[in-house]
């Protein structure tokens, strides 16, 4: 998607969320790509550091639904709605697929809500469809999709696909899919 966004238009401001629990390997390959493909990237992170939090709130990622909900409003959604917010984002371009879920299997190409668009032009793509762009354009996977990580979030939330009994169980202990991005109109 980074990609295909920067051919597009290369100096199109790029989010990244930092909930300050990703894994090392995904610093190191924000740094590959942002040098790489030359990105105009923006990092937001929560308002409170993650040992701010976990002083005050304990480890919510443990605390069941109900905790991950919070964790994930305060360090993912939250950071992105300023992000948008700030940059005046008129459309925000998505990378998700409907084959990544059940719960993205309906992903429309553009959503409107009245602020802005948010436009996922490879919902359609399978994992093959991916694998043949970054093959033809040389591009790289995250360092750890060799390692069984499917879907790569914060450390403490995501498991390898060999550490698990179904794939689904990858993010989140399985208790959910989404973090939230994409359930919010943002």
């Amino acid at each position: 998607m980074l990609h295909l966004a920067t051919t597009a238009k290369p100096d199109i401001d790029v989010i990244l969320i930092d909930t300050g629990y990703l894994f090392p390997e995904t610093y190191t390959f924000v740094e590959r790509l942002k040098q790489r493909l030359n990105l105009k990237l923006h990092t937001y992170h929560p308002k409170r550091t993650a040992a701010q939090q976990e002083a005050l709130d304990g480890q919510r990622w443990l605390q069941g639904h109900s905790g991950l909900e919070r964790y994930n409003q305060e360090n993912k959604v939250e950071p992105m709605q300023r992000a948008l917010h700030e940059l005046d984002a008129q459309t925000w371009l998505t990378g998700i697929r409907r084959s990544q879920a059940d719960s993205r299997s309906s992903t429309p190409f553009v959503q409107h809500n009245g602020k802005r668009y948010k436009v996922a032009p490879i919902a359609d793509w399978s994992d093959r469809d991916v694998h043949r762009y970054l093959t033809k354009h040389d591009l790289p996977y995250h360092p750890l999709w060799h390692d069984g990580y499917i879907s790569i979030g914060d450390v403490h939330t995501t498991r390898s696909v060999f550490e698990v009994e179904h794939e689904s169980q990858t993010r989140f202990f399985g208790l959910k899919r989404e973090c939230g991005l994409h359930e919010t109109a943002i």
